[in-house]
């Protein structure tokens, strides 16, 4: 069995998605009934024990200085590149801490925190089981239960990707030479960073999945998204 050493927070993007409502205030930072999104994150690290956290920050980055006030361990790391490149650059600027670790999206609101577990058998993705079409990245597994195949146009039948990995240390170097290839001599800078592993040097990685209920998080896209979970947002997408 493996375990967890540290985290790395994705917390960069614009948030476009989210206008108006992201326009003054990073969507990580965007509070859903009282609770910035990315608190649910990082409670969920440090109740289970992951306490070493760094949060890539970029788009209104001074904002999150906010978080070392209830959190004093957090590392922010600045990606200059946030409003040029996809969300590769991220993963680039925070490349020396990724082995032994679990990356997260920091807009993604945890409400079952077992799913941030610092322990874990292989490298790879939280995944749900999906019957129902989905447009967001898919897996098929072998009967070995290692990813074989991925879409990224979603379909049905299959376990749905979300934006929580963990990655051994061998693993974790492997993916750091890989990013550097990619982003600093390549130049290849408009593809999200899963695709390293996932498309651009498959061969090298064996994944798997950690199994998780589509419950247990919620992945807020849009505005209406958003007002649904928090009704003091309805303003914003009334006529």
């Amino acid at each position: 069995m493996n375990k967890v050493k540290r985290a790395i927070i994705m917390a960069a993007g614009l948030g476009n998605r989210m206008h108006p409502v992201t326009l003054t205030t990073p969507k990580p930072l965007v509070k859903v009934n009282g609770k910035r999104i990315i608190e649910t994150v990082i409670d969920g690290l440090i109740h289970n024990g992951i306490t070493e956290i760094y949060v890539v920050v970029g788009y209104l980055k001074e904002q999150f200085d906010v978080l070392k006030e209830s959190y004093p361990g957090i590392v922010l790391i600045e990606n200059p590149y946030y409003d040029k490149c996809n969300n590769i650059s991220s993963l680039y600027v925070a490349r020396d801490y990724i082995e032994d670790v679990i990356i997260v999206d920091g807009d993604q609101y945890i409400y079952n925190d077992k799913i941030l577990s610092a322990e874990f058998e292989i490298s790879g993705y939280n995944a749900a089981w999906t019957d129902e079409y989905t447009d967001e990245w898919l897996m098929t597994l072998d009967d070995k239960g290692i990813v074989s195949k991925c879409s990224r146009t979603g379909g049905i039948n299959g376990w749905q990707l979300y934006g929580i990995s963990r990655w051994t240390a061998s693993c974790g170097k492997q993916l750091k030479a890989d990013l550097e290839e990619e982003f600093a001599v390549k130049e290849n800078c408009q593809i999200y960073w899963d695709d390293v592993a996932m498309f651009c040097y498959p061969e090298k990685y064996r994944l798997g999945i950690f199994k998780m209920s589509k419950e247990d998080i919620i992945e807020i896209d849009n505005i209406k998204e958003l007002a649904k979970l928090d009704s003091s947002y309805e303003k914003y997408i009334k006529s």
